[in-house]
Order: C-alpha cells, then sequence, then structure tokens
C-alpha cells in the first residue's frame, strides 16, 4: 500500500515526519533510484527506498516503554560526558528514544519509543495534549499566584504560557503540592512560571501524559506499555500534520 514517504521513514525510525520531511528536502532520499520530493509516495514492499544511498530494511517493531526518570538523569539518549541518561536505565534492545523531555533537576514520566509519528503528535505544542506535573513549591502560593497559573503569564523573555488548570493538592512541612495540567511545553516551562510568580520548586514530578499515566513506577524503574495502553496512546494520533 502507498503512503507518503514521510510517513514511511517515520514508521521506521527516521524521526518525527517533520524531520523526515527535511530529509526529502534535502535530497537525501531516493525512490527506485530517483530522488524524492515532498509529496510522494511510496510501497515499502514493492518500491526500493534509499536514505543516504542506504536502503531502508523493513520496519522495526514499534515498541513503547515508560520510564520513571529520577532526579539527575540526561532526557537524551548519549551525553557528552558520563552522566546517566534515560537511554541507559532501560536493558531492552533496539534503538528507542525519549518522547520530549524532563530537565535535569526534574523527575518522573517519560515516554521512550521508536514510533517517530507517535513521537511528533505528543511533542509538538499544535496538538494540545494535555500533560499532568505535581509540583512542590515554597513559599504556599497565594490565591492571586494561583489566578495567574490558570489565566496564563508573561514569562521573562516576554513569551505568554497558556491557561492551565492548576489546584493545591495538600501542604507538608517542605512546601506546598500544587497540581498543574498543560497543554504545552516551553523550555523549563514550570519552572519559569514558578520564579515569575514568587515562587521556588522543590520538586518537579511529571505524572501523566496524555492518558498514560506513571502510577507507582519508581524512579529508575521501567516497564514496556500493557496492550491497552498502547491502543490508548496510539489514539492519541490524528489526522493532522
Amino acid at each position: 500500500m502507498e503512503n507518503r514517504l514521510q510517513k514511511i521513514l517515520a514508521q521506521a525510525g527516521y524521526g518525527s515526519r517533520r524531520s523526515c520531511e527535511v530529509l526529502i528536502s534535502e535530497g537525501r532520499v531516493s525512490v527506485n533510484g530517483n530522488t524524492a520530493s515532498l509529496g510522494d509516495k511510496a510501497d515499502q514492499e514493492l518500491d526500493q527506498i534509499t536514505v543516504d544511498g542506504i536502503p531502508l530494511t523493513s520496519p522495526e517493531k514499534i515498541q513503547y516503554i515508560m520510564l520513571h526518570k529520577p532526579k539527575g538523569v540526561l532526557s537524551t539518549v548519549s551525553a557528552p560526558d558520563r552522566r546517566p541518561t534515560v537511554r541507559t536505565l532501560i536493558d531492552h534492545p533496539g534503538r528507542i528514544y525519549p518522547v520530549g523531555r524532563l530537565d535535569l533537576n526534574s523527575e518522573g514520566l517519560i515516554l521512550m519509543t521508536n514510533d517517530g509519528v507517535l513521537t511528533h503528535q505528543l511533542t509538538h505544542p499544535s496538538f494540545e495534549h494535555e500533560k499532568e506535573y505535581r509540583i512542590l513549591v515554597h513559599p504556599q502560593p497565594n490565591e492571586g499566584q494561583l489566578n495567574t497559573w490558570r489565566k496564563g503569564m508573561t514569562l521573562e523573555d516576554g513569551s505568554r504560557t497558556q491557561p492551565t488548570r492548576t489546584r493545591i493538592e495538600h501542604k507538608d512541612p517542605a512546601g506546598t503540592w500544587m497540581r498543574v495540567i498543560l497543554k504545552e511545553g516551553k523550555n523549563r516551562q514550570l519552572r519559569r512560571m514558578a520564579e515569575s510568580s514568587g515562587l521556588t520548586v522543590k520538586r518537579l514530578i511529571r505524572v501523566r501524559i496524555g492518558n498514560l499515566e506513571l502510577g507507582d513506577l519508581l524512579p529508575g524503574e521501567w516497564r514496556e506499555l500493557t496492550g491497552d495502553e498502547i491502543k490508548q496512546i496510539q489514539s492519541l494520533i490524528t489526522k493532522k500534520g
């Protein structure tokens, strides 16, 4: 069956559809010996597709792994130094990469996969998939600060955040735990929002992406998604983009 080349490349593990479009526009993809163009289609079973002259192999088995990233671990596949990465925590064969990132000092749910289409749609802001966080802050936020988070705010670089769903979860001696749900992911967004509203983040844990929940997975632990979870996460893929 014919499909757009960027979809075929993404499913073969070459990255998101957007990055695969770049490969095509740079003239690095050929079909039956002819340089491909954006918009071209191919049938992987009938056509010879190459990237940089290397034939495209049969699609890899799509893998989905949930990891609880601990504090101090990089959200990358490799590192320029000896610091651990999310990939080094997972004793599992195959080429998988993280969907989005958590900064070095943040914790929680990271999805690892070789599904480029899903990666693109979960990370691109235009699709507005929910992400939920537990955040321990100090001092206790007042109603005015909470309303600023709920309505959206202007950050130090002049960019504007979208409204969030924010509530107080509970208080403990270390500070106040907040629950925050947002549909975007600016760089270090929640930490910057806290700083802009006079709060200090003491812990930040992502507990949900879309309908995928961290549950009782402990820091450093990982597992493959269940069949039902895979169906749920794949249901997030739309025809948009």
